[in-house]
């Protein structure tokens, strides 16, 4: 997690001045893959954490785009109801998958 937390950070860092909308796609689709390849039982508390140091990166991303006002933690939260998907478990547990293609 650590290793696409620094490459989502660094290519922040690249997309700074593109516009919200195109940044907010981005990590929507980043943060998708994330969680359709992790989003196990038991790893809801992981995956809340992810979405939290993402959010903390694009909201210190967004707050250096200018020498203006900087933009409000109320605002980058709106954006992130917009944008980022909420963590939820997608794949069952392993014997309830197991029983639907074989029942018994």
């Amino acid at each position: 997690m650590r290793a696409k937390l620094r490459e989502i950070k660094q290519q922040l860092h690249e997309r700074m001045h593109d516009p919200v909308r195109q940044t907010g796609q981005w990590l929507k689709s980043i943060m998708q893959g994330h969680f359709n390849y992790y989003a196990v039982p038991g790893n809801l508390d992981s995956l809340g954490v992810f979405r939290d140091r993402v959010l903390g990166h694009w909201g210190h991303s967004l707050r250096r785009r200018s020498q203006k006002r900087p933009i409000s933690w109320e605002r980058i939260l709106a954006l992130a109801a917009r944008w980022l998907p909420p963590p939820r478990v997608i794949h069952p547990y392993p014997a309830v998958r197991f029983a639907a293609n074989h029942p018994r």
